[in-house]
């Protein structure tokens, strides 16, 4: 965890590591889903400045919190030290895009989205019209 704390993570890095989280949280990492995390770097405003080579190195951060027995709660700690919480809407948009992008939410990420949506104190109406949007867009 070294790294993190000589290159503490940008407002940007949380929403990949949050939508790397959701992708990874079911073991399987899906082409639907990389490409979705793709394009919303590549076309979200939030990521203008973003520094794209840095997504490899989160994806490795969060890679490593999985492996330990309590990297979910290091993950929300990062989280919420490094994420503003003007973006916390934006950040469970973007982790409801990649869950739906492949056309189904696992059991796995759903937990993972009721986790994001615990720890970053979403109010539960709010959440509700984000994950119909997600299911909206993401429609087949």
């Amino acid at each position: 965890m070294a790294d993190t704390e000589d290159h503490p993570l940008s407002a940007q890095d949380c929403l990949v590591a949050i939508m790397v989280a959701v992708s990874a949280s079911d073991e399987t990492i899906r082409t639907a889903e990389l490409l979705r995390i793709q394009a919303s770097v590549n076309h979200l405003p939030v990521f203008a400045d973003y520094d794209i080579d840095r997504m490899k190195e989160v994806s490795k951060i969060i890679f490593d919190l999985f492996e330990q027995e309590e990297g979910i709660d290091a993950l929300f700690g990062l989280i919420r030290d490094n994420l503003p919480e003007r973006l916390f809407e934006t950040a469970y948009a973007l982790a409801c895009d990649v869950a739906a992008a492949d056309g189904v939410i696992t059991e796995n990420e759903n937990r993972m989205l009721e986790e994001i949506r615990y720890e970053l104190n979403l109010d539960r109406l709010h959440a509700a019209a984000i994950e119909r949007g997600a299911r909206a867009r993401h429609q087949t």
